[in-house]
């Protein structure tokens, strides 16, 4: 008897810890959940305040424009036009979202970031693309190719990735993500353009830099690629 007891808290705790990892994005239990902002317009489901379903329509579900290139007039050479729930609202539950990256000629860069809530799969649809991603601790393997239109990359769960267009053309990506808002940390902006600036001790010691240089990088301003 106690044999089967310590089986059944043994199973519970597995049970609790799979509720835990599967924690982010769960799977919907109602077909969908047209996301609403006025709580009085709406029903409650899934802890989210969702369109009443008899008011849903097809523009809930539907969005235009990722035919249009972005401006890549700017420090990096790279906009980003991502579609999540904000702008789509019957992504809301849904665990998607898709973004269109555009790259300026000879450089445009996609810096590295990483996703804090989802992975991506990246395809090329016109240019030359080197992209990678780095492992984390404590190997920091780089995996890295060389894209051409028709290719794909996956970029594993919350590790840094980036892309450059190496081309002497403009370049087109499509990304997919696991996550109707995935989110996205760039490296260089968190560090250095930290909203209340990060002790340049820390930097200097942790980047191996000159503090003039930590202090200089700090006092520079850091673009979102968007």
């Amino acid at each position: 008897m106690m044999k089967v007891a310590k089986l059944l808290v043994a199973f519970a705790l597995l049970a609790l810890a799979s509720s835990f990892v599967t924690a982010y994005d769960p799977s919907p239990l109602q077909d969908f959940c047209v996301g609403i902002n006025d709580a009085h317009a709406a029903v409650l489901v899934n802890g989210k305040f969702c369109k009443n379903p008899s008011f849903a329509t097809i523009d809930d579900f539907t969005h235009s424009g990722l035919n249009v290139p972005g401006n890549t007039s700017n420090q990096l050479g790279v906009h980003v036009n991502i579609i999540t729930a904000d702008l789509m609202p019957g992504l809301n539950t849904l665990g998607i979202s898709l973004a269109r990256i555009d790259f300026a000629p000879n450089g445009g860069l996609n810096p590295p970031h990483h996703h804090p809530r989802g992975s991506e799969i990246l395809l090329v649809l016109e240019g030359t693309l080197y992209a990678g991603f780095v492992t984390s601790n404590p190997d920091h393997r780089l995996f890295s190719k060389i894209l051409k239109p028709g290719d794909l990359i996956v970029f594993p769960f919350g590790l840094i990735h980036f892309q450059l267009n190496i081309g002497k053309t403009p370049a087109v990506a499509i990304a997919a993500l696991t996550s109707q808002n995935p989110g996205v940390d760039t490296v260089a902006n968190a560090i250095f353009g930290a909203n209340g600036p990060i002790d340049p001790e820390v930097l200097v010691t942790a980047f191996h830099l000159d503090r003039k240089l930590v202090e200089d990088l700090q006092t520079q301003v850091w673009v979102d690629p968007s």
